[in-house]
């Protein structure tokens, strides 16, 4: 808006200058700044300005509070998350103590394990004719000896064999030393309530298999009826695990120290083989050789397992020491 100021004189009316006032212009909200206050005035009360820093307070030579570390008690922190129980009843555990069979077992696998250097080697055997022998003559040998001719007697048999012509597999390590043992005490693994034991029969390499089949079964009558005695188990040169009896397909055995090696078993299972360029359907059982490397190499490890292999397909090999 414009305001016109009129100035009059004696001579009349004259139009004098005119003045524009500027109109008031109110800014659009986007435009709108709001200033900062002004600072406020200096007092004039105000003291020098200080030339010096100010001292130092003086630092303590004590500590200004002493906590001993066992005064500190730990605070458990803990989240209350309501627990899901299962629409089938309540959760609960049960703790049970080792016992102390289980204990010396624990150790002793772990001892194991710490001292030698295991590696594992596999095969696979044709069990065709020693199940074939076993058929023809199971109810002549129970008319005889009054056992029962098992698979059991036909490994030791051959793991007795295969370990006079690999003497390196019934060594030992004792310390720098390494102890060659001419004579074959075969550990053979047994399952108890109480847990896995270990009789040992010994000289096996001088027994036939009715002799064999005796030892283990008067070894695992007196296992299972916990008759047996320290010296039971003690010694032993090389140790055959069955797991075959549990349905186990494969494993890998952890020898029994001080052996230096030890035989898994397995079930038999149909599979089909390669027999002469044809396929046939053969019961097969997997084997596994665990051995401490330390003392024996792989070539005696594999010609040993292979050893077993043989004199079990073909009983025949055991008569004629090939």
């Amino acid at each position: 808006m414009a305001i016109a100021v009129i100035k009059v004189g004696a001579e009349g009316a004259k139009p004098a200058e005119v003045k524009t006032a500027p109109a008031e212009v109110k800014p659009s909200p986007a435009e709108e700044v709001t200033l900062p206050p002004p600072p406020p005035a200096a007092s004039s009360s105000a003291g020098p300005v200080p030339t010096a820093p100010p001292p130092v307070p003086p630092m303590p030579d004590k500590p200004i509070k002493e906590v001993t570390v066992s005064s500190i008690k730990p605070t458990l922190i803990t989240t209350a998350t309501p627990a899901v129980v299962p629409p089938g009843g309540k959760r609960s555990e049960t703790r049970v103590k080792m016992n102390r069979m289980r204990q010396r077992i624990a150790q002793r696998l772990k001892d194991a394990q710490n001292t030698t250097a295991m590696l594992t080697t596999f095969n696979d055997i044709d069990m065709t004719n020693i199940m074939e022998m076993r058929s023809q003559y199971k109810d002549s040998f129970m008319k005889k000896y009054n056992l029962k001719l098992g698979f059991m007697s036909a490994f030791i048999k051959a793991a007795a064999f295969a370990l006079q012509h690999q003497p390196v597999v019934n060594a030992v390590v004792d310390e720098n030393e390494i102890v060659y043992r001419d004579y074959v005490d075969i550990s053979v693994a047994v399952a108890t309530p109480k847990g896995l034991v270990v009789p040992v029969l010994r000289n096996a390499e001088t027994m036939n298999y009715a002799e064999i089949e005796q030892g283990i079964n008067d070894l695992g009558q007196r296992a299972r009826d916990g008759l047996l005695a320290v010296e039971d188990m003690d010694g032993g040169t090389f140790t055959i695990s069955n797991g075959g009896v549990f349905g186990s397909m494969f494993g890998t055995p952890i020898i029994n120290l001080p052996q230096s090696a030890i035989l898994g078993m397995h079930a038999i299972f149909d599979r089909p083989v390669a027999i002469k360029g044809k396929i046939e359907i053969r019961p097969m059982m997997y084997v596994a050789l665990t051995y401490d490397h330390r003392l024996i190499d792989g070539r005696e490890a594999v010609t040993f397992l292979r050893k077993i292999k043989s004199a079990v397909e073909d009983p025949r090999v055991l008569l004629l020491d090939l």
